[in-house]
């Protein structure tokens, strides 16, 4: 097949201005040359577009793909996410991964965990916390964790997301509003056990590949796995492959909210335990990193004995289910050029 790959690059927003936070969802050089790499190891054609801009400029010069492998995150809004992913079914072309409504109402937590909490998959409570009156008359019972509501690789997140007062969650709730331009989540802290649990597939082919442990090492950020944590995790996190009944009742739990969101492809699902051993859903990732060596979703691949390039034809094999059938015509939007020729 001949692959478009779709993304943004980290290393062009730095160099335009933005921020290491702001970017740190975004793929390093390594990971779209990891990924190209493997697809032509499989035998596909591969070419490199870009993020957004590009691609729409892609599509009205007639650029065409049998399928785009999209990683791209996009920088602002609640569907930033799903920009890529709706231009490419205006246009008829497949993707991995998920579609504009399943990666808009991920994004959202509050959104996500309604829908969990309405089909009976266990999720905690949580308040969405737009301004201060709402921090203010807050009847959640301390200790508190306080993160972005739309945010993922845990920006926002640090060892003062728990909160222990009134006065401390007003005062948070407030920082995260400022700084990321959107509402805060509050949810009970949850002192056990994290976990991610990595799947591959949609629907009722959906499995489960297996799940990590993330255990904090000394000198690490308190509490959670923040966003120093993350970016820093060869020196500040251990990884433990999770087994047994554990194992067992997280990835049940898992498989059960990634077919609930309608989750395609591969992704990961976050648990947490709460204060009496039960396994909370967090959030979904329906959008995984796949830097071979630093992103989660490949960690797990490796505590697994499952290589790059498997991972890599899984996610391509899910996709091309939703390949057109080849007796289906194509029909592509008429393009500005073509719309002025025929009314001229």
């Amino acid at each position: 097949m001949k692959i478009g790959l779709t993304y943004d690059l980290r290393a062009a927003y730095l160099a335009s201005g933005f921020g290491d936070e702001e970017t740190a969802e975004f793929d390093r050089e390594s990971t779209i040359d990891a990924i190209a790499d493997a697809l032509r190891q499989l035998g596909h054609q591969t070419e490199r577009i870009g993020h957004l801009p590009d691609l729409m400029a892609r599509l009205l010069e007639g650029g065409d793909w049998d399928l785009v492998f999209n990683t791209a995150e996009g920088m602002r809004g609640f569907g930033r996410e799903s920009e890529v992913p709706a231009l490419l079914d205006a246009y008829g072309i497949p993707y991995t991964f998920s579609d504009p409504l399943v990666s808009a109402l991920s994004l959202h937590k509050g959104m996500a965990k309604r829908l969990l909490r309405d089909l009976g998959v266990p999720t905690s409570d949580f308040r969405v916390v737009a301004n201060d009156e709402e921090a203010q008359s807050m009847d959640l019972a301390f200790p508190l964790f306080v993160k972005p509501v739309a945010e993922g690789t845990a920006k926002g997140i640090d060892a003062g997301s728990r909160v222990t007062t009134s006065a401390e969650l007003i005062a948070r709730c407030r920082r995260v509003r400022e700084q990321n331009a959107q509402p805060a989540l509050v949810e009970p802290f949850l002192p056990g056990r994290e976990v991610t649990t990595s799947i591959v597939g949609t629907g009722a082919r959906a499995r489960v590949l297996g799940t990590l442990e993330v255990a904090l090492r000394e000198g690490a950020e308190s509490h959670s796995y923040s966003y120093v944590n993350k970016e820093q995790c060869e020196e500040l996190v251990e990884y433990r492959l999770a087994k047994g009944e554990f194992a067992s009742e997280c990835e049940e739990i898992a498989l059960r909210a990634w077919r609930a969101l309608g989750g395609r492809d591969a992704g990961r699902v976050d648990l947490r335990l709460d204060a009496a051993g039960r396994p909370q859903v967090l959030e979904l990732n329906p959008l995984p990193g796949l830097h071979p060596e630093h992103s989660d979703l490949p960690i797990l691949c490796t505590a697994i004995g499952m290589p790059y390039l498997e991972l890599i034809r899984v996610i391509v094999a899910s996709a091309a289910e939703r390949l057109p059938r080849a007796d289906t015509p194509l029909r592509r939007p008429p393009s500005v050029a073509a719309h002025a020729a025929s009314a001229s």
